[in-house]
């Protein structure tokens, strides 16, 4: 095969995953606290003495959209988000993880945790606690509990070092490569939560054009395969 079968396999190799990814952003539109994610094509190039170039594309980057959600009022009061940078910190047995889901709930024992029963980390690291049969719960705009008006902790706020390089767990968890740091003045709000940041017409959109670029890609490919065997039909005559 030559060089324009193998770049055309590689990219039909790409298109198959950005589909994968698409269609998993589509399914998870109404997930809370859902990033959208996308996938970024490169092209390396080799030059060859005394002949053309040799090019190999590739998809394996993912990029994760930090573009900001809709909120929506649930009225919860042990329901977060945060408005504008930053990630919840949460506890895994795996270690600390970071999320935009902000749907919590007091445990048995008095922690704050997830929906999977992970423990909300407050700005020092600790589980953020609960008292049973706690008054009124308020929350500050930097994250700050207050019981009956005495503050109790202070929800972590963090953001990844390194954005990109964060692997994505679970579907709305990541894990911060590159480690994370506290934000600086952070806006939490209370009794709301973060909808998913998907864009469900933009992507429909976006999986017609790959579809459509890997039935070109496939036909191609088949003329190339058709092309190949009649040249050896010619030869062994």
């Amino acid at each position: 095969m030559d060089n324009t079968g193998y770049t055309t396999l590689t990219r039909q190799t790409g298109l198959m995953k950005e589909m994968q990814i698409v269609a998993n952003n589509i399914a998870n539109a109404a997930t809370t606290g859902y990033r959208q994610e996308g996938l970024v094509f490169s092209e390396y190039v080799q030059r060859v003495a005394d002949g053309p170039s040799v090019s190999m594309a590739t998809a394996n980057v993912r990029r994760t959209s930090m573009m900001q959600g809709a909120l929506t009022q649930t009225g919860n009061r042990f329901d977060f988000a945060i408005e504008g940078d930053g990630f919840f910190l949460i506890e895994t047995p795996q270690g600390e993880r970071l999320t935009r889901a902000g749907s919590f709930s007091a445990s048995a024992n008095g922690d704050l945790v997830t929906n999977d029963g992970f423990r909300v980390l407050d700005s020092g690291g600790a589980p953020v606690f609960v008292p049973a049969g706690a008054g009124d719960i308020s929350a500050a705009a930097d994250g700050t509990l207050s019981v009956d008006g005495q503050p109790l902790a202070q929800i972590g706020i963090v953001r990844p070092i390194d954005p990109n390089g964060m692997t994505r767990e679970d579907g709305v968890m990541f894990e911060a490569d590159a480690g994370f740091e506290p934000v600086e003045n952070p806006r939490v709000v209370q009794g709301f939560i973060e909808s998913s940041n998907v864009d469900p017409i933009s992507q429909i959109a976006r999986m017609i054009q790959v579809q459509r670029a890997y039935e070109m890609g496939q036909s191609f490919l088949d003329a190339e395969n058709e092309r190949v065997r009649n040249a050896m039909k010619t030869f062994m005559k």
